[in-house]
């Protein structure tokens, strides 16, 4: 990937990166911090040595210009492409539609050149031309077979997505509005594995994805997902145009978003959606055995208890052979046609690619739970497979998953030693060390302590050891984080157990909430639990109290943001998705350490995999877990210089577990108390004057 845009003339002498930034800053309107300069400094030095860099800023810094600045640098003097890649949309669109626009503005001067920018993401994104005028129908799901108005919405979604498509410059779902569902967008997109390609295509040329992916190549800095970036890294098809080095913002999410993009599934379902795409396009005997494989499967899965197989379930290696036999053959009867015919008849070629691309996936599936177990020893398995059971609109459904036990030498052979990596996060350090996510990575420890490498297995190690040299600095916060917050432990509640929400919580979440005048963000470990404290609250209270699930999560932030007294409640999207500062948001709540589900059973068979390795698997994986999430949550607090409050942790396990230190050291250093009464103190003195920004907590 080290090959860059030759066509680019480059400019060796060049402002260096702190001018740069300064002129960004006060072009900007901004105002320089130490931690911004100091982290600028940092990726400035990555990109000069080529060593990966982990940097810890904390909300507030300014880490998009600090990284943003030397990036535009580097790529504007070589001539080669900077990829940025991001967990959440929300910070694909300020980057994209904020900070790169102003950003290329105020650069232009010193650099020579307005830089330019683009946003990349997975073809399935974009609007496919070949699909919309082939009219190309999906499969209906299972539940949507005898449900009139989930057709007839489908209908009016497909309907307005074919007359947007006479208005739209970019194809991109994102622009949409109001959105539609997935399976509105499945009927005018397709994957890469689905797509025709652009030369055999009678719309190749007007393609919005081709035109994206155009764009993205001639750019100084590509914006892209973790997803794709994953994508490009682990499968061996180059999504990305070529670049040196990745930026990668939000990095504590990338070993669950690589994690997301290596695990596959097998259904009656797939199989049965995949054996009907080839009907007509195959001879009827193929189909018929690929549709009789499904059946076996079905019998089999409903024989089975959902859960983690550790062993092969007696019956499951005969079923599973005869899927990869009749998927394979339906494969190679279904062989790809020349350019010549797939032009000549290009509705008939996107019907047999996507077809294929069904065929693959079950196939490769298979294959994949029948590898698992050549290793007779679990814990030496490189994928976790297990046996789930859903629901949708009354239909149990069940489907095999599977999961690579770590993503660590993945990244460290096809992402570490490609390229120069920069991870950017306000939550990197846990435990108080940067090591903990290292390991997940595929990098190696930097401090002299144990760090169990189990999770970072998977793949060998680049042979060139400098490939895997890698530097950490915390350049802070500009929050001076205990004179602005308490971290109240409610030591004196009970340990939490596995009935529901004990009635001292509910008194305690009355009388925090009650001290806050509302102003509250209630963060649960499950959506009953959620519900369950909404409910009773709304009884006790005389504040208004939103449920997350009452409306979409975003038009819920706006109405807690923009209504002082309004409390919202909610689960795991809300641990990480809101940013709201001011007097709104007083109180932070947490009903217990979110520790994994102790069914979960990812998490539990990378646990396992450390204790077979003689490492300390809760330390490893559950309570790593905890503290990110932890960090994560109790950061919606402050998020300007200007915000004070409380965070307030009902489980006691906090205060009293030897882990408790362990996660304590993940978080900032708040200022520290068990006593209820000088919580609901400082909470009344924010209600009463919540605009005095001086007086400490």
């Amino acid at each position: 990937m080290s090959a860059g845009r030759t066509s680019l003339a480059v400019v060796p002498e060049l402002p260096p990166v702190p001018n740069l930034l300064a002129t960004a800053v006060t072009a900007l309107g901004g105002k320089e911090r130490k931690g911004q300069q100091t982290m600028a400094a940092a990726v400035a030095h990555a990109i000069d040595t080529g060593e990966h860099l982990a940097v810890q800023a904390g909300t507030g810094t300014g880490k998009s210009l600090a990284y943003l600045v030397p990036s535009l640098r580097h790529s504007v003097r070589t001539g080669r492409t900077v990829v940025v890649s991001t967990a959440t949309i929300a910070l694909q669109r300020q980057l994209v539609d904020r900070d790169l626009p102003r950003l290329a503005e105020a650069l232009k001067e010193p650099l020579g050149r307005v830089p330019q920018f683009a946003i990349l993401k997975g073809r399935n994104n974009y609007l496919c031309l070949n699909k919309i005028n082939s009219a190309i129908p999906e499969e209906p799901a299972e539940a949507e077979l005898f449900d009139a108005f989930a057709i007839s919405r489908l209908g009016r979604e497909v309907q307005r997505l074919n007359e947007w498509v006479s208005e739209t410059e970019t194809g991109d779902r994102d622009e949409v509005t109001p959105g539609v569902t997935d399976r509105a967008w499945r009927q005018v997109s397709v994957s890469s594995r689905e797509c025709v390609g652009k030369s055999r295509c009678a719309f190749g040329q007007d393609c919005f994805a081709e035109k994206a992916r155009a764009e993205s190549g001639q750019a100084d800095v590509v914006v892209t997902n973790h997803a794709l970036l994953a994508i490009d890294a682990i499968s061996g098809i180059q999504v990305l145009p070529e670049h040196d080095v990745v930026v990668i913002d939000e990095a504590h999410e990338l070993v669950d978003r690589v994690t997301g993009v290596a695990t596959a599934e097998l259904s009656t379902a797939a199989i049965s959606a995949a054996a009907k795409r080839c009907t007509k396009l195959i001879d009827e005997r193929e189909v018929d055995r690929l549709e009789n494989a499904a059946e076996a499967w079905h019998g089999l899965l409903d024989e089975l208890r959902p859960g983690r197989w550790d062993t092969m379930p007696d019956g499951a290696s005969s079923v599973l052979a005869l899927i990869r036999d009749a998927a394979w053959n339906c494969r190679t009867a279904l062989a790809p046609q020349g350019a010549g015919a797939a032009a000549a008849d290009p509705e008939g070629a996107a019907a047999r690619n996507q077809a294929l691309a069904a065929i693959e996936d079950v196939h490769d599936a298979a294959v994949r739970v029948l590898t698992t177990y050549e290793e007779p020893d679990p814990a030496a398995h490189r994928d976790v497979v297990w046996l789930a059971q859903d629901e949708v609109r009354g239909i149990a459904r069940r489907t095999l998953h599977m999961a690579p036990l770590s993503v660590g030498g993945l990244l460290r052979t096809r992402l570490f030693g490609t390229a120069t990596i920069v991870l950017a996060s306000a939550t990197l350090q846990i435990g108080g060390s940067f090591d903990n996510l290292a390991v997940t990575w595929g990098l190696p420890p930097q401090s002299a302590s144990k760090v169990d490498p189990a999770l970072a297995n998977g793949a060998e190690a680049p042979s060139d050891e400098k490939s895997l040299r890698w530097n950490s600095v915390d350049v802070g916060s500009p929050f001076d984080h205990a004179k602005s917050g308490i971290l109240y432990v409610a030591k004196h509640l009970p340990a939490p157990g596995r009935d529901g929400l004990p009635t001292a919580y509910l008194d305690e979440i009355e009388r925090l909430v009650r001290a806050a005048g509302g102003r509250t963000l209630g963060l649960f470990s499950s959506m009953r639990a959620a519900k369950a404290a909404t409910e009773i609250m709304r009884e006790r209270l005389d504040t208004p109290v939103l449920c997350q699930g009452d409306d979409a999560t975003g038009a819920l932030v706006r109405k807690f943001a923009q209504d002082p007294e309004t409390s919202l409640f909610g689960t795991l999207s809300l641990w990480q998705g809101v940013d709201v500062p001011g007097p709104s948001l007083s109180l932070v709540i947490l009903d217990r350490i979110p520790f994994p589900r102790p069914d979960d059973p990812l998490l539990v068979a990378r646990q396992r995999a450390v204790e077979s390795r003689g490492g300390n698997g809760f330390l490893s994986v559950a309570a790593n877990h905890a503290a990110l999430l932890l960090a994560q949550g109790t950061g919606r607090l402050l998020r300007s210089v200007d915000d004070r409050g409380v965070i307030a942790i009902l489980d006691s396990r906090l205060a009293t577990a030897r882990y408790g230190g362990y996660l304590r050291a993940s978080l900032p250093p708040y200022w520290e108390t068990s006593d209820p009464q000088v919580v609901t103190k400082a909470l009344a003195r924010l209600t009463t004057n919540p605009s005095d920004t001086k007086t400490p907590v």
